[in-house]
């Protein structure tokens, strides 16, 4: 996973939300302080731009004697009157954070331990006090963490409480019942740098107390040097600090199973709208437009580019975007959509059947006025209900293409399936508008064409010098066309189809060479057909890049195959760029390449033939007839490509016109939609809900077991077993899943691993 390390919480603080209802404090924030005014800043930006205000902060001073760093917690005890202050003689960590934990108010129910050099993300207590408070046995929860500054790295792992007897998988930080650190008696130890956060979960344990794993990345952790890290000294002190790690897990009897996100937990439960016992801020209006975003995830796509574009450049002072994403994901471009938008990943903190529940809260909770989902099969679930529930506020939607081989249609079909309740539905072409209209049914009136537009100032062939970037992957072209096929390796991109027009051209001219930029399913499968149909000479596989405007900067004319698109991003950047594009007639794809900066070639298949790898001579010969026409008048077709897209077609045109669409949806809303709404039957709209959580349950089962088995760790105990009456001699040690034991390592060097495996009887590592 490509992680951008250096966009911590906390860089800067946000301004102030302010709330109509002030509450006695819900969480209690506990940072032990000690000299220490080099971060002490950013972790108190970190907290005080929380999105759940009902928190206090109590910074409990150590035993400082540095004058700076005495004169800066002064500073930040000013910044906020949530902040509280105490100061007594130096005993260490432990010592300290039970000190705070007895300081914190009546009327808290939670404890977060946070050190003064660590941040947490933006989202973390909000999430932690959902997932407590809708698993109220839990006893604490926790997130995945990011280690960052001195080393950089994610720390995602299952839960284990055998293995947390081995080796502590736990950080200090996490949301814990107050009652429960009561009832185990804090932390205790008063010796200092003794693992005193991995015995105090050890404690928990002996209790039977479990935890709930949260799996975002809510936690940033500073790695500092060993010497001045309390980490770094209790491992300098390992020896007194492993007596009391092992004298306590001598103390937890039973295993102990964590509540681990993402996970498929619904059937047929009850679908909770509302949790009686979660206090909800209010925020006062600013303003600004409030739009609830709900998208199905935050990875590279046509469709999640709209996404991100939309977020990141509207009018900050005009419009406010809340995202909730609605399927497991690593979610690669999370933090892009962080830098300009709140989000909340429900998949990673909370059941599905409260789900409603968090959105109808955040309804609430930020005074939305306009509800807009795109790609979200839950969104489209869920619609009916939410405008039954909060009539008033209009709700859009955005398709980006009708699916025939995906549902009979795809979000066209859930599109029209709640046309009832949707204000208007915008789609990226005007074929696709067309359709939704005549075969699915939504009112006409109700439906608009809303193109997507392409940055026009970074995809400008000024910018680009052909032949250094030519040197830099290394490809040798000289004096040869470069044909390039730009996107993501599927079955929908029919890469089949572009290796049969690859071969029938190359029988009839040499003078090119092909780049295949992108990656995918089906990326190893057409390299190797690629070397069957002898092309490996001409043919350059470049795997995913992320500036793929420097492959435009190379090309001369780019392909698309597709049996399906919208109206494909890469035609918009192509054409940005002065490339020509040949392109099957699918979408809006003719709307947007006309015959002035490309060609545009018939479909010969349905799309349910989206697994048929057999193609047409009639087809393969027109594409390649198109890209010879290309070629042989190359320069007047590159010509006009960019005037295409200065001349209606940018990025900055599409904003303005979604600006339009929220300014005007959410001031003027559709009076006939208000009036069906507050007519319907709640209880069928919420029973609407049931039925597409059961119908996408086991798809959604997939996703949680394909996310944990790509990006966490399972930490796996060998079980005691017995050899020749002897203890097994590899209980002593403990395997973390993808990283190896130093005894392992040595009986490899042996070469005796393999035979020691077999005799033991152990599978694997």
């Amino acid at each position: 996973m490509n992680y951008d390390y250096t966009l911590y919480p906390g860089r800067k603080l946000n301004v102030k939300k302010e709330y109509d209802n002030k509450e006695n404090p819900i969480i209690s924030i506990i940072t032990p302080y000690f000299n220490s005014k080099k971060y002490i800043e950013i972790t108190a930006n970190s907290i005080l731009n929380q999105t759940y205000p009902f928190f206090e902060w109590i910074i409990v001073d150590d035993g400082s004697k540095d004058e700076e760093s005495l004169k800066k917690l002064q500073e930040i005890e000013k910044m906020d009157d949530r902040i509280r202050v105490f100061h007594k003689e130096n005993e260490g960590l432990a010592a300290t954070r039970d000190f705070g934990a007895a300081k914190a108010s009546e009327s808290s129910k939670y404890l977060v331990f946070l050190d003064d050099d660590d941040v947490i993300s933006p989202t973390f207590l909000e999430c932690g006090y959902w997932t407590l408070e809708t698993n109220v046995k839990a006893s604490w929860a926790y997130c995945d963490v990011v280690n960052f500054q001195g080393e950089e790295f994610l720390w995602r792992k299952m839960f284990n409480s055998e293995y947390e007897k081995k080796e502590n998988l736990l950080t200090a930080m996490a949301i814990i019942r107050k009652a429960d650190f009561q009832e185990v008696g804090g932390y205790e130890l008063r010796e200092k740098s003794v693992f005193e956060d991995w015995n105090f979960w050890l404690k928990m344990l002996s209790k039977e107390k479990f935890p709930v794993r949260m799996s975002f990345l809510g936690f940033w952790y500073r790695r500092k040097p060993k010497n001045e890290s309390e980490l770094g000294r209790a491992k300098n002190n390992r020896e007194t600090a492993m007596r009391y790690v092992n004298e306590t897990a001598l103390k937890v009897k039973k295993e102990v199973v964590a509540i681990q996100y993402p996970k498929q937990d619904y059937d047929w439960d009850e679908i909770v709208d509302k949790v009686p016992q979660i206090i909800v801020p209010k925020q006062k209006k600013n303003g600004k437009i409030k739009i609830l975003m709900i998208i199905p995830w935050m990875v590279v796509g046509g469709a999640d580019k709209f996404n991100l574009d939309v977020v990141s450049k509207v009018n900050k002072d005009k419009y406010e975007f809340i995202i909730i994403t609605t399927l497991p994901s690593e979610n690669l471009w999370k933090q892009k959509f962080e830098e300009y938008a709140t989000v909340y990943d429900l998949t990673t903190f909370l059941d599905k059947k409260y789900w409603i529940s968090f959105i109808n809260y955040i309804i609430e909770k930020n005074n939305i006025d306009l509800i807009f989902n795109t790609n979200s099969t839950f969104g489209y679930g869920c619609i009916p209900y939410l405008k039954a529930n909060h009539p008033e506020i209009p709700i859009i939607d955005y398709v980006h293409m009708e699916e025939w081989y995906w549902r009979n249609g795809g979000y066209s079909r859930d599109s029209a399936m709640a046309s009832g309740f949707i204000d208007k539905t915008y789609l990226c072409n005007k074929n696709s508008a067309r359709l939704i209209s005549e075969h699915f049914g939504s009112e006409k009136e109700n439906v608009e064409t809303c193109y997507i537009g392409v940055d026009e100032k970074r995809f400008n062939p000024e910018k680009y010098k052909k032949q250094e970037i030519l040197d830099k992957y290394k490809i040798n072209a000289e004096n040869k066309y470069i044909i390039s096929f730009i996107c993501r390796i599927s079955a929908q991109k029919r890469p089949y189809l572009m290796l049969e027009i690859i071969k029938k051209l190359k029988e009839k001219r040499n003078d090119f060479v092909v780049i295949v930029a992108g990656d995918g399913p089906m990326f190893r499968e057409i390299k190797s057909k690629a070397k069957s149909l002898n092309l490996n000479d001409i043919m350059y596989f470049l795997g995913n890049i992320g500036t793929t405007e420097e492959i435009y900067a190379m090309s001369d004319i780019t392909v698309n195959c597709s049996i399906k698109e919208g109206l494909a991003l890469t035609s918009y950047e192509s054409l940005s760029m002065g490339v020509p594009v040949i392109s099957s007639d699918v979408g809006g794809q003719s709307e947007l390449i006309n015959e002035d900066v490309g060609v545009i070639v018939p479909c010969l298949q349905d799309e349910t033939q989206i697994n048929d790898y057999n193609y047409s001579n009639e087809e393969i010969e027109n594409y390649v007839d198109g890209i010879e026409k290309i070629l042989n008048n190359n320069d007047k077709y590159k010509s006009k490509c960019r005037d295409r897209i200065l001349n209606g077609f940018t990025i900055d045109n599409m904003i303005l016109n979604m600006e339009n669409i929220f300014e005007k949806i959410a001031h003027n809303p559709n009076a006939e939609k208000i009036e069906k709404a507050k007519k319907c039957d709640k209880n069928i709209v919420k029973e609407l809900i049931t039925l597409h959580t059961i119908a996408f349950r086991d798809e959604y089962e997939w996703l949680c077991k394909e996310f944990n088995a790509k990006n966490v760790d399972i930490c796996r105990v060998p079980k005691i077993e017995k050899l020749k009456g002897k203890a097994n001699p590899m209980y002593e040690f403990t395997l973390e899943y993808k990283i190896k034991h130093p005894i392992v390592v040595f009986l490899r060097k042996l070469g005796i691993y393999n035979f020691c495996k077999k005799i033991i009887g152990r599978g694997e590592d």
